[in-house]
């Protein structure tokens, strides 16, 4: 026999309005009486109709968290954190608020990525959580302002985490550097997590020079990536911060280019890319990596032509991934919160938290300088 509705009021001895306003989540209710309804809930094994509940609500109980590749640790641990913060509140009953976390893994198709969106708001979802850099294509920002603006219109709280901020719904929306839309007013997305990709890259790119190198190699991400052209702009930046204090042997911006190297944020990409770098320029002293994946491989292609790291070579990379520091030799990074900014990004999602000033917050990144660096020529 099916339980109803009204089976759990009348065991929790209160009116079947009562029992909805729990469930749904959308009506302050004592906490006496939410106890008592969670308990009869449990004791009849009443499920609720999702469908028939998404209907009479403005969302369901479905939050999506896009990602590119959920086996990249950089987008496993954020969508973890942020399903752990999702996935319902300590001490709450199995049908009293939690939400069901989908992760939808896009691998980094700017197409699925508006497909999974469409299902999402077909779904009525509570919250979206998108992780990771966004792609720099005037069509693809255009349609996803359009998709997000249409989400936010309809109750679901988007959330970017790890993306520059941008503007939703905004037709005409003023535009941002390099024509990314501005996140601005209450058009904006529910709030932006944004990672400082440049000013990390910076104060890596600044200790290699500290320590005395000045042939550096780049092995950069996929082109048309906001975290690649970020990170890639912080290095450069400090690259002309030390020509213009006459710091000498610091390459000119031609050389720079020949020294970057584009590819997929894969180990065999840095392999690859490392080793036409080295054919480039066999006097190179240094190569950074885009991320500590491409870093393994870099630094596994050091080895293959006979150089030592960081005696002939130093190699470093970007996020501080778990396996960074267990490397040999140790490797070093840039330090990213992914966990911390996955967590806060499903509290946003959720209204556990509230919203940064201007619903932008910049995440701070931090040197982490390990063994695989030394000043060239010693290790």
């Amino acid at each position: 026999m099916t339980v109803t509705l009204a089976d759990v009021a009348a065991r929790a001895r209160v009116s079947p309005a009562t029992v909805s306003r729990v469930l749904n989540g959308n009506y302050p209710v004592a906490a006496a009486t939410r106890a008592r309804v969670l308990q009869a809930v449990e004791e009849l094994d009443y499920v609720l109709n999702g469908p028939a509940s998404s209907l009479a609500a403005a969302t369901s109980d479905l939050v999506g968290i896009l990602v590119n590749d959920i086996a990249d640790p950089f987008f496993g641990i954020m969508a973890g954190a942020a399903q752990t913060e999702i996935g319902g509140q300590e001490g709450s009953g199995r049908a009293g608020g939690e939400k069901l976390v989908v992760v939808c893994n896009t691998g980094g198709s700017p197409e699925r990525e508006l497909t999974y969106l469409t299902l999402l708001q077909r779904q009525r979802a509570a919250g979206v959580v998108l992780t990771g850099g966004a792609l720099e294509d005037p069509g693809h920002i255009a349609a996803m302002s359009a998709k997000l603006g249409r989400l936010a219109e309809a109750g679901t709280k988007v959330v970017l985490c790890g993306r520059p901020p941008m503007r939703v719904g905004g037709v005409g929306a003023p535009a941002g550097p390099a024509g990314l839309p501005a996140a601005s007013g209450s058009d904006a997305a529910l709030a932006a997590l944004a990672f400082d990709n440049r000013g990390g890259a910076r104060r890596l790119t600044e200790h290699l020079l500290s320590l005395g190198h000045r042939r550096i190699g780049y092995v950069a991400g996929p082109t048309e990536r906001t975290t690649t052209r970020h990170r890639l702009e912080g290095h450069r930046a400090a690259l002309a911060a030390a020509r213009e204090v006459g710091v000498t042997g610091v390459g000119d911006v031609a050389e720079q280019e020949r020294l970057t190297v584009h590819g997929p944020y894969s180990r065999s990409s840095g392999y690859d890319a490392t080793l036409e770098l080295l054919r480039r320029a066999p006097d190179l002293t240094a190569v950074v990596a885009a991320n500590d994946t491409v870093a393994l491989g870099a630094c596994a292609a050091v080895r293959d032509r006979g150089l030592r790291i960081p005696a002939d070579v130093s190699v470093a990379g970007f996020d501080d991934l778990p396996f960074s520091i267990d490397a040999v030799p140790a490797l070093t990074t840039v330090r990213l919160p992914l966990f911390e900014a996955g967590a806060r990004a499903g509290r946003l999602a959720m209204g556990r938290e509230e919203p940064p000033p201007g619903g932008i917050a910049t995440i701070e990144a931090e040197l982490m300088a390990r063994a695989s660096t030394a000043p060239p020529g010693r290790g």
